[in-house]
């Protein structure tokens, strides 16, 4: 059956899946695009100053910011919890395990943080500079530019344990992957186009393994330049070597540095490096999906369009408690004393 897309097919999938999210009913803060007029009126400029500096010196810094930006949203909402470090009062959720080890770029967020407190001290808080440089990752790599609503606050709290039940996982099926999208409000369209940040992606050992000693073959057929990937794969991932689970490779084999509809095109191949992203073509319950996916990989422009409106709609994921109680930190680290 099709998956429905629109307000009323959320709240029914929702409820089909037993899903109660707060993200479908709550009012959401006042997020506005000139809210820091008066009060910061470069940090747009100094944000993407600090981008560039980062994504010229390493092209893989735009990926990091973009999935440090997709797991601080889907875990409280966008609220800056993502960059905590563990206190004695205070549990974050880098050590999480689905976040250790797959996080980076930490430093990135600190250098732009301490740029604002020279300039504008006290007025920007750490969940709209990680915002904001993620839509400058996308543009630095060649995607599309949107606007981003600011005004979040800072959380003064962290959610360890919801890393592991609201962030995606590399092998998770089809549905356990839409009900976590539709669980902060975001649709079908919206989790298919979200998930081509891949395109400038790298992934673990660990989390490719299972699919490339399973069925990459099946779903990529016999062709040689499949066979070719498929064996480099191999070598960076051998098979029962906890050794090489850190070891990486890009999802995106063919353009890893350029934000394109590129990684749509490997799915219609059957050469997803991940499971639950070839899941998104290849399952028996990919109806709707699959014919996203072939969409994007046809059209880049239709990619582009969706994918902005998509973060927009991520960047939007807030917390009611921590608009009302939250701050705006001195340092992202650590909430202010």
């Amino acid at each position: 059956m099709e998956l429905l897309v629109n307000s009323k097919g959320l709240l029914l999938l929702a409820l089909v899946l037993g899903i109660s999210s707060s993200s479908l009913l709550a009012d959401e803060p006042p997020l506005t695009l000139d809210y820091y007029k008066t009060t910061c009126p470069t940090v747009l400029e100094i944000v993407r100053k600090e981008m560039e500096c980062a994504v010229l010196s390493d092209p893989r810094n735009a990926a990091l910011i973009l999935r440090l930006h997709f797991h601080d949203c889907f875990v409280q909402g966008c609220d800056g919890s993502v960059l905590l470090d563990d206190t004695i009062t205070l549990q974050g959720e880098k050590r999480a395990p689905n976040n250790l080890h797959a996080l980076k770029g930490f430093r990135i967020i600190d250098r732009i943080k301490n740029r604002l407190e020279s300039e504008c001290p006290g007025s920007v808080s750490c969940a709209d500079i990680l915002t904001i440089a993620a839509r400058d990752a996308v543009v630095l790599v060649g995607g599309p530019y949107w606007d981003v609503p600011v005004g979040r606050k800072d959380s003064k709290t962290a959610g360890y344990a919801l890393t592991e039940t609201n962030i995606p996982t590399s092998d998770e099926g089809l549905i356990s992957i839409i009900s976590k999208f539709i669980y902060q409000g975001l649709s079908v369209t919206d989790m298919v186009a979200l998930s081509g940040a891949h395109t400038i992606g790298m992934a673990r050992c660990v989390n490719f393994r299972n699919r490339i000693y399973g069925d990459f073959s099946t779903t990529s057929g016999k062709n040689q330049l499949s066979q070719v990937n498929l064996n480099k794969l191999k070598s960076i991932c051998p098979p029962r070597n906890s050794a090489a689970n850190n070891n990486e490779s890009d999802m995106d084999y063919v353009t890893p540095n350029l934000f394109d509809n590129s990684y749509f095109q490997i799915l219609v191949r059957g050469e997803g490096l991940l499971n639950s992203d070839q899941e998104l073509y290849s399952s028996i319950l990919a109806i709707q999906t699959k014919k996203i996916v072939a969409k994007y990989a046809e059209n880049s422009i239709a990619f582009f369009e969706q994918f902005a409106e998509s973060m927009v709609k991520l960047g939007n994921i807030t917390n009611g408690e921590t608009y009302t109680n939250g701050e705006v930190r001195k340092n992202c680290r650590f909430i202010n004393t």
